[in-house]
């Protein structure tokens, strides 16, 4: 814990950024760790130009927060722009990211070090769990396309929405 200087403690804030279409257990097993790493995390649920999604941000965020309601420090929101700038807004110096492979690790440096540059916003890495080394949302949405069992990577609530909007039975 830190201190301000009137020797009040100071929250230790973070900010988990994804797009979480949809959301994993991957995912779930990050945010749960950095849970109890900081008092408050905020999921942020970012829109990405570059991705074409399945859901809406408001239904990433509605299944985000369904899927961490049982984590009490875990606050779930929605944001466009700069992550650099949510964590200002919620008062946050850090930014968690979990990382598969090298391959993420060397996308996601370059990323923690021009938010680093930018807001002085540090970024702690988490290595994902092996059991979920390989797996992405991508992976989850095309499995379920062709309908495969995604009960082993997805919580049930997810399962369900994805079945109701690929129109599997």
């Amino acid at each position: 814990m830190s201190f301000d200087r009137t020797g009040t403690p100071e929250a230790r804030i973070a900010v988990c950024p994804g797009s979480f279409d949809p959301v994993t257990y991957g995912h779930l097993d990050i945010v749960g760790r950095a849970a109890q790493l900081y008092d408050e995390l905020w999921v942020a649920v970012f829109h990405n130009a570059s991705k074409n999604t399945l859901f809406s941000v408001e239904e990433r965020v509605e299944l985000l927060r369904e899927t961490t309601a049982d984590i009490p420090n875990v606050r779930v929101a929605s944001s466009q722009g700069l992550v650099v700038d949510f964590c200002v807004k919620h008062g946050a110096g850090v930014l968690v990211k979990g990382v598969r492979a090298v391959s993420d690790f060397d996308y996601e440096l370059q990323m923690a070090q021009m938010n680093y540059g930018l807001r002085g916003i540090e970024t702690v890495f988490i290595p994902t769990n092996p059991l979920y080394s390989f797996l992405s949302s991508s992976m989850v949405k095309d499995v379920a396309k062709w309908g495969g069992d995604i009960s082993p990577y997805a919580p049930e609530i997810v399962q369900s929405r994805l079945i109701e909007r690929l129109g599997q039975d």
